[in-house]
């Protein structure tokens, strides 16, 4: 933490600017080596100061120099940001004059870890930051920006001032019996207080499952025979022409990817290949790759074709995904019937060249995935892996707690399931974390953050 840490923050790539960035207490001391202009040690915070990046006597860059001093920065130490031009080459030039001067190249995600070690923003809202990195959609940006203002923190401290008021009505009970003003502590009033608390954090991780699709999408693999349209309908919801689409039977022999945004849903497709009996070697590896995306995708589009029959691959196909979330489809609906629809149940019909046909299975789609009405999101969608497994294992503590008091068992037993309770949420947002977890959270965090 005493070192003065430099890294560059923007992607490494050819481009209109890159920014390099310093943080600690000799950042301007550092760029005030190689910066000609302004002098930086007399600059006011937050201002920008116009000159040149040199080398000596070389003029290596035109550049815009930030200055930010402690502590009303992102890491509360001096960070000094240098908008240079974003030729890979002369960025990392820069970066290595840095490194020269005295800087020392920043581990993953160490400006955030900085600002979280600092105390100038909790673990929620430090992960909150990857979150808005990776956000694809309108609603998984606006879960990060819930955690970025600190909504999720606030919510999991009221929920620990809660516990810390039961626990230190027991203590006062259990040490100092002698108080009759004091509140006493039994079942009654302990049950309803802990019974509360179990049911809101249930309504949370009962909406877990929506707020993690929201964030990361669903992988949903387009499953059938041969020909049944599969390509065209990938197509289709993808809104481009991604999978070479004909009418030879067996066109797809391996898996084609691709991401739909439905209004806030992602979905990862995967058109395989039609799944039948062949004895084409390429084919067939094609059809058993398929059969394992099945086992692994969390949604399944099963393709039929209303201008054929059905045929024992398409009987096969319907009871190897009988078991997953499906959603059935009857494409070719332009084309003269010969499928008997009376054997499938809750089919869609549709030609996957039809746009209002496409709109209504995606609407499909999401009343199967629960996302319907995104307007309402709050604090209370959680799609954190990481704090979705505290929250279970605070929900476990209560349960115990709760059955605690329900079988009359001593206050001061109770009392220890509400403690891990009140300390696993701690480390939801860091108040109790180990130094292990916040080194590994912050190393997948990008270089620069």
């Amino acid at each position: 933490m005493e070192d003065t840490i430099v890294a560059v923050s923007t992607a490494l790539s050819k481009s209109a600017i890159s920014i390099v960035r310093a943080s600690g207490p000799e950042a301007i001391a550092i760029v005030s080596q190689i910066f000609k202009g302004k002098d930086l040690k007399t600059a006011e915070s937050h201002t920008i100061s116009y000159g040149h990046i040199v080398d000596g006597d070389e003029i290596i860059d035109e550049v815009l120099v930030s200055v930010f001093r402690a502590p009303k920065t992102y890491t509360t130490e001096d960070i000094v940001e240098i908008n240079c031009h974003g030729g890979m080459y002369v960025t990392n030039r820069i970066l290595g004059l840095l490194l020269e001067k005295g800087g020392r190249t920043a581990e993953p995600g160490e400006f955030t870890k900085r600002a979280f070690l600092n105390g100038r923003i909790d673990l929620t809202q430090a992960e909150a930051v990857t979150d808005l990195i990776d956000a694809k959609t309108s609603s998984s940006l606006k879960m990060a920006n819930l955690g970025l203002r600190g909504d999720i923190r606030k919510m999991i401290e009221d929920f620990r001032s809660r516990l810390l008021t039961c626990m230190a009505k027991i203590e006062v009970n259990i040490d100092y019996p002698e108080y009759l003003d004091e509140e006493q502590i039994n079942g009654e009033i302990l049950k309803p207080a802990v019974r509360e608390m179990l049911n809101e954090i249930t309504k949370i991780l009962d909406k877990s499952k929506v707020s993690a699709i929201l964030k990361e999408g669903i992988s949903t693999a387009i499953i059938g025979k041969p020909n049944v349209g599969k390509s065209s309908l990938l197509n289709a919801l993808l809104r481009e022409d991604r999978a070479i689409v004909t009418d030879i039977a067996g066109t797809t022999r391996d898996t084609i990817e691709g991401t739909a945004n439905l209004g806030g849903l992602v979905l990862n497709l995967i058109d395989t290949a039609g799944i039948r009996q062949t004895t084409d070697t390429i084919e067939r590896i094609g059809v058993e790759k398929a059969k394992k995306i099945i086992d692994r995708a969390a949604l399944i589009i099963l393709v039929f074709d209303y201008s054929t029959p059905l045929t024992e691959d398409d009987y096969r196909i319907l009871e190897l995904t009988e078991k997953k979330e499906r959603i059935i489809v009857v494409n070719k609906q332009d084309l003269k019937k010969q499928i008997d629809l009376s054997r499938l149940k809750d089919y869609q019909l549709i030609s996957a060249f039809n746009q209002a046909d496409i709109e209504k299975l995606e609407n499909k789609i999401r009343t199967v995935c629960q996302i319907s009405d995104l307007v309402d999101l709050d604090y209370t969608y959680v799609g954190n892996a990481r704090q979705i497994a505290k929250l279970k294992q605070a929900k476990d503590s209560l349960e115990d707690a709760l059955s605690g008091i329900e079988n009359r068992q001593p206050s001061d037993i109770v009392n220890l399931d509400l403690t891990a309770a009140w300390k696993i949420l701690g480390e939801i947002i860091g108040e109790t974390v180990e130094d292990e977890l916040v080194s590994e959270m912050f190393s997948k965090f990008c270089l620069g953050k």
